[in-house]
């Protein structure tokens, strides 16, 4: 992030923001907009983001922070700032740690002077009343103190942002629009925060909201020009996004009712394998029903413990077209293993075992409606003709058939 640009002590603060409801977050708004696309979309999703925002009508900033805000470190005892307790009422007390603050600001102590802030806010905080002198004119003195915890916020919220805690940043700038909603300052550092968060949407609202009390402002102004360009590639990389995930959607809906129409049973289980990039799949167009199904097989070998696995097999192959090119085995010193001599079985869906003759297509293998795919991966155990009696047994033992 660019350093931070300091904002001129000279703005405008006679502006009030509208009291007003919010019923749609910013994030419903801006889903709403990048999802609008095509030429049936309204007028309204035509606008520009920015646009969007503006016209909404709005609550004053933050105002469902304040107990958020008000729990980070203000309620300190006066006990720990003895040391720093200076005569005076509570404003002065509080007035005099705000200046502390702001001669290590001018040194750039970022850490000193967040800590004499917090002080001040926790004088302020204090509930109690007679451990300062009494004002001469206590609605003076409350002005003062409401000024003074104003500042004291903006104040440690700019040390927040030096330091890079950006959500105490957010929730000082919080504090501060409570008291005074026109604080350009509390905006401004605000939504540097949340840029630096990367958390545009937020950013360009707050910015908007404070580049509409004072438009001149040039520190806001760039700081918005920023988030503007940031808010365009995100929205680019959104739509992006949107448009693969709706594809994605329509691809297995296709897949979905390709699989049923030609009468091939799929579930999943409770502890589905990580097959990576293997997956069921329409080729060569996924949206097309015409195209070909291709599934990912395994080949099991239970009497070795060895398996072969097939990323892509066509649902017009053959069972003995990839067995060709797979046998003979490397592993079988004993040659059992040839396409004359072994047998191929399949999961049923009851839980049984199915034989299959080794010259039916997988889609002839797979629709008779007794077999299934479990988890996207299409089984099929590999057994010599010899040896299937005996595997077979093995098999009910073990599922106590």
């Amino acid at each position: 992030m660019s350093r931070i640009q300091e904002l001129p002590d000279d703005f405008d603060e006679s502006v009030n923001l509208k009291d007003a409801s919010q019923e749609t977050s910013i994030e419903e708004l801006y889903n709403q907009h990048i999802s609008a696309a095509g030429p049936e979309q309204n007028q309204a999703s035509s606008k520009s983001f920015e646009e969007i925002v503006q016209d909404m009508s709005k609550t004053p900033l933050f105002m469902n922070t304040l107990d958020e805000a008000a729990d980070d470190g203000e309620n300190i005892l006066l006990e720990a700032i003895k040391a720093l307790q200076h005569e005076g009422t509570k404003a002065e007390v509080a007035e005099g740690f705000k200046e502390r603050g702001n001669e290590m600001v001018a040194e750039k102590k970022w850490g000193d002077a967040k800590e004499f802030y917090t002080k001040g806010i926790a004088v302020l905080a204090d509930k109690s009343e007679d451990k300062w002198d009494k004002a001469e004119d206590q609605n003076a003195e409350d002005n003062k103190r409401s000024l003074l915890n104003e500042q004291l916020y903006v104040n440690r919220a700019r040390c927040h942002l030096e330091l890079k805690n950006y959500r105490s940043t957010t929730l000082d700038c919080a504090a501060a629009l409570r008291i005074n909603p026109s604080n350009i300052k509390a905006y401004y550092r605000s939504a540097s925060a949340l840029f630096a968060l990367d958390k545009v949407l937020d950013a360009l609202d707050v910015a908007s909201r404070g580049h509409k009390l004072d438009p001149n402002n040039t520190a806001l102004k760039k700081l918005l020009d920023q988030i503007r360009a940031r808010m365009k590639v995100k929205e680019t990389q959104d739509r992006r996004r949107l448009m693969e995930l709706r594809r994605k959607r329509e691809e297995n809906k296709m897949l979905g009712t390709v699989l049923k129409a030609r009468n091939v049973v799929v579930r999943g289980s409770r502890q589905a394998p990580n097959l990576e990039d293997a997956t069921i799949r329409l080729s060569p167009d996924p949206l097309s029903p015409t195209s070909l199904l291709e599934f990912p097989v395994m080949l099991l070998y239970p009497m070795h413990n060895q398996t072969d696995m097939i990323k892509a097999w066509a649902e017009k192959d053959a069972i003995t077209h990839h067995l060709s090119y797979i046998l003979p085995l490397p592993w079988d010193t004993k040659n059992e293993y040839k396409q004359s001599s072994i047998d191929c079985y399949m999961d049923t869906s009851s839980g049984g075992l199915l034989k299959v003759g080794k010259k039916l297509t997988l889609l002839e293998a797979l629709s008779n409606g007794k077999t299934e795919i479990v988890d996207g991966l299409v089984r099929i155990y590999v057994v010599p003709t010899s040896l299937a009696s005996q595997w077979i047994e093995e098999v009910k033992k073990k599922k106590g058939k």
